[in-house]
């Protein structure tokens, strides 16, 4: 592989490198017809066909692979596991005692809406990195097919568990997790919910007074491309709206609300590419994992543009927590000198809960 933080490849390509690589571990994007006929070895797979490639820009692909090789400590071997929406909260158990966990798992299954309803409750969330991301499908299938997730050690394919890659690291390297968003909080109105979830929603508090969320929005011609923001402590979190249904009163979200946060609209964004090249640093250190959001490839346009890290478009970010519109990765530093983006993010995170 010329470049380990994200390389296409046809899965003739990847077979040789499995071949020629089998104790290094990867990552692979793909639709899912690709996936089932990669040969077992030391990978996991999930389903997406939007890519960021470092060649062509942002691209919607049924025949080609996005693979990435996530780093770890030759003296450790990986630690895969599968958990279901019951079993989801002992990942953070299971976290190597320095390095990081991969996480993936399917959009729209039992385990996707535990994870981001429950996971900023799980004990110690925010001691362990946590990078992933939630796996779809073409957005012409949705309600056709569903999003996969690929265990390539034992061939197993699963459309309602979750995937972890526990990935330990050597003493002197430690992991760290950074989001980027492009995204900025309007001056208002404050909106706050009255339980935690994906919905659907009915009633909101806004500036103080009982609205109908859905009916608000339409009476007020708010763009919903654009997502819900909260504040916590200083780390901005993305709520991004999936669906709204004026008639019945309802609205449905992409990930959860929480009705101890306080939420704004996100600011008009003109231009996707700008607000990414103007925001979007490049890591300095070896780069373990990156992605970027669907939402923010198909509103922002972003086919055929160079912008971020080479990486899946995903139906839901994970750092830490189910994140929405943004792009976050993992970048693997010296122990004496982490990179203060990450740490402030999870130290930000850990006081808001």
């Amino acid at each position: 592989m010329t470049n380990r933080n994200g390389t296409m490849m046809s899965v003739a390509d990847f077979r040789v490198e499995l071949a020629k690589a089998p104790e290094k571990l990867f990552a692979v994007a793909g639709d899912e017809r690709l996936l089932a006929q990669l040969p077992r070895g030391n990978w996991v797979g999930g389903t997406i066909p939007y890519l960021m490639t470092d060649e062509e820009g942002g691209l919607t692909t049924r025949d080609s692979l996005m693979v990435q090789e996530l780093l770890t400590d030759e003296r450790a071997a990986p630690r895969i596991a599968v958990y279901d929406r019951k079993t989801v909260a002992r990942v953070t158990e299971d976290a190597p005692t320095n390095g990081y966990t991969f996480l993936m798992m399917p959009a729209f299954s039992e385990v996707h809406l535990a994870y981001g309803k429950d996971a900023p409750h799980f004990k110690d969330l925010f001691a362990h990195p946590i990078i992933g991301w939630v796996t779809g499908i073409h957005l012409n299938d949705l309600g056709k097919e569903k999003p996969k997730v690929f265990n390539g050690k034992t061939g197993e394919v699963f459309a309602d568990k979750a995937l972890a890659c526990h990935v330990s690291l050597p003493d002197a390297k430690v992991a760290d997790v950074e989001i980027v968003n492009i995204f900025e909080r309007s001056e208002g109105p404050d909106i706050r919910f009255e339980t935690d979830g994906f919905g659907p929603i009915t009633d909101c508090w806004i500036d103080g007074k009982k609205t109908n969320f859905a009916r608000w929005l339409t009476d007020n011609a708010v763009d919903t491309k654009l997502p819900l923001i909260a504040d916590y402590n200083g780390a901005l979190i993305n709520v991004s709206i999936q669906t709204v249904d004026p008639k019945a009163g309802t609205v449905s979200l992409y990930a959860p609300v929480f009705a101890d946060r306080m939420y704004r609209l996100a600011k008009p964004m003109p231009d996707y590419v700008q607000g990414f090249r103007s925001v979007a640093a490049s890591p300095t250190h070896d780069l373990a994992f990156a992605c970027n959001c669907t939402l923010n490839y198909v509103y922002g346009k972003l086919d055929g543009a160079r912008v971020g890290l080479a990486g899946p478009f995903t139906f839901g970010e994970i750092a830490y927590q189910l994140l929405n519109q943004t792009m976050v990765y993992c970048d693997v530093v010296d122990a004496g000198m982490p990179h203060q983006g990450g740490r402030y993010f999870a130290e930000q995170m850990a006081t808001a809960h």
